[in-house]
This record gives C-alpha cells, sequence and structure tokens, in this order.
C-alpha cells in the first residue's frame, strides 16, 4: 500500500482547492451518501448551523461550494453538519521541557486506512491567518498549527454515540482559524456541538496546554493529560479498545512522556510499537507522525525513515511517497 503527501500553499481559496476537490469527491460523495440522499441534512440546515456556530467561516464556505460546482450535495457535505459516523484511532501527546531549554511539543500518530487518506498537507491564508494543516474532508483538519502558535489535533474517543453536530475535522479547521491560544480554543469547544466523541489536544506558544474531552451527549470536559489515546476516563467501547490497543497505547505514551528529556525522545516514542501501528488492512494502521513545536512554527511529518519538516509561515511545497506494509512504513 502507498500513500501520497503533498504539501500545497495556496492562501486564498482556489485553483489548487478547487482542483482537490475534483479529485477527492468521487470517494467522499460515496462515503456522504452510504446511509442515503435523505439521511443527511439539507444544505439550508448545514448552512444555518454554520452561520449559528461558526460564524467566521460562513462567507469562506460559500466561496468553497462555489468553487466545488455549487450543487447541493457538494454543499451538504462541505458544511460537515451531521455527516456519516466514522471513527479512526490516534495517539496524542503534549510534551515541556521540565528544564525551559527547550520549547514544548503536540506530537500525534494518525491511524487510518491507507485509502483513505487526503495526504494534503494545506497551507492556506483563507481568513487572515496563515494556517498549516493535515487535510480532511477537503477543508477540515486532522491536526495544524497556526501563525500565533496555536497547535490542534484529535484522537478517536472510543464511544459509539452520534448526535447533532460538526465532523470533527471541520472542528479544528475552525479552532485554527478563529483562536490563537489554548484559552480561547477551550471557549471554541465549549459551546460547540460535536457529532461524535473525540479528545482533543491544544497547546500554544506560550506553553499552555489541555486536553479536551469532546461529546454529542456530554458537555466538554477540559482535563490534563499529557497523553491520550482512544478512550476517555475509561475504556467504554471494549471491541475497538482491544483491537486498537488504545489503553496499552496510552500507558507506553504516558511513560514516554514522563521519561522524556528532549521532544525528539516523545517522537521516538510514537514512533515504535506499539504506538507505531501496522494493522493497515483494518485501517488501525499508522499513515504517519506529526509534531509541532508552537514556539517556532515548525511543523514535521514522520515516519521511522523518513522526516519533512515545514515552517508554518513559508511551506515549500513537495511531494513525498511513503509506503506501508504490515511491519512498517518506508
Amino acid at each position: 500500500m502507498r500513500c501520497t503527501f503533498e504539501a500545497i500553499r495556496e492562501d486564498t481559496p482556489g485553483a489548487r482547492w478547487q482542483a482537490l476537490f475534483q479529485l477527492r469527491w468521487p470517494a467522499y460523495q460515496q462515503w456522504f451518501l452510504r446511509d442515503g440522499y435523505r439521511a443527511r441534512p439539507s444544505y439550508l440546515a448545514g448552512r444555518r448551523a454554520l452561520r449559528q456556530h461558526m460564524p467566521e467561516l460562513a462567507e469562506l464556505y460559500q466561496q468553497l461550494c462555489e468553487l466545488a460546482g455549487g450543487g447541493d450535495l457538494e454543499a451538504r457535505f462541505l458544511s460537515q453538519w451531521c455527516p456519516p459516523s466514522y471513527i479512526t484511532g490516534c495517539s496524542q501527546a503534549i510534551w515541556l521541557d521540565p528544564t525551559g531549554q527547550e520549547g514544548p511539543v503536540l506530537a500525534r500518530n494518525y491511524d487510518y486506512a491507507p485509502g483513505l487518506l487526503e495526504g494534503s498537507w494545506l497551507s492556506t491564508r483563507w481568513l487572515g491567518r496563515q494556517v498549516l494543516v493535515m487535510s480532511d474532508c477537503l477543508w477540515g483538519a486532522l491536526d495544524g498549527i497556526n501563525e500565533d502558535g496555536l497547535a490542534v489535533s484529535l484522537s478517536f474517543g472510543g464511544r459509539t454515540a452520534v448526535g447533532e453536530g460538526f465532523g470533527i475535522p471541520l472542528v479544528l479547521r475552525y479552532l485554527l482559524e478563529a483562536a490563537s491560544n489554548t484559552a480561547e480554543a477551550i471557549a471554541i469547544l465549549q459551546r460547540l456541538p460535536v457529532h461524535m466523541t473525540y479528545n482533543i489536544s491544544l497547546l500554544d506558544k506560550h506553553s499552555h496546554w489541555a486536553t479536551v474531552f469532546v461529546a454529542p451527549d456530554r458537555p466538554a470536559e477540559v482535563v490534563h493529560r499529557p497523553a491520550v489515546a482512544n478512550h476517555q476516563h475509561g475504556v467504554e467501547w471494549q471491541a475497538h479498545a482491544r483491537a486498537t490497543l488504545s489503553e496499552e497505547r496510552e500507558w507506553m505514551l504516558n511513560q514516554g512522556v514522563r521519561k522524556a528529556e528532549h521532544a525528539d525522545d516523545v517522537v521516538r516514542t510514537l514512533l515504535r510499537p506499539p504506538l507505531f501501528q501496522t494493522a493497515y488492512g483494518r485501517g488501525y494502521g499508522t499513515l504517519y507522525t506529526a509534531a509541532y513545536r508552537p514556539h517556532t512554527l515548525m511543523a514535521e511529518l514522520l515516519w521511522p525513515d523518513m522526516r519533512w519538516p515545514q515552517y508554518c509561515l513559508d511551506v515549500q511545497e513537495g511531494v513525498l511517497n511513503i509506503r506501508f506494509d504490515a511491519n512498517h512504513a518506508s
């Protein structure tokens, strides 16, 4: 199995994003209509939800809808209001140097099926703030950093509950577009409806950090856990936790964070089993490790034998092909 990662820089919505949409839309359309056309909210419901909860994105949403062809189905998908359910794995860690000599890092593994990865490392200035994200759902984010030094990432929270709310990739995009620091991001997460359960890690350039547990049927909860995997206070979905080794990964990552003397020590922990997973056929393989350093605005994608650094304010375009097999990525 092979994945192509591409760093793309386009400050305002235009031809580059439009080409990405045209490339990815057929697969997304199939997923979006998985439960039938009537199962998804209408265009008006999605637009109304965006205007109510994410007003800063409303005009941008309309621009993207036009670039996507102006169709009803495309607009419903792009609103990310009550999308189909989806689950992932992922592990996340935040490390702060106790000696104060090194800046903090937010590092994470993204675990998913290779065939479902967009692979677009997208640099934009859509609302006036430079934002670098690993793209998902075409304008959402799996993780990323903005020019103010706020870094965010997500992991699935290990529950099957589904409710009325936004898909989590658009929530992360909104955090990076609208918030400058961890406190502002927490305030957003405490008011924003989400459609499934996730753990959101936040770190800013002032070394303020938090983990926020969000769910469709519970208030957002701020906790300070430097390492999280795919459960919250305890395992609620036993089969998923066993299949993804959620408790084992969290324990190992906690140990790695606690013992780390440098940020790279945490990254190396993420690049080793059981954190670096190889169950690609079952959708639980690690597709990349990301490390965000808010003090310097640096971001990296890493694999066991390769690393790809970028600077948020000066992203260099390029393409990288990664091959995955049952034992490692190369």
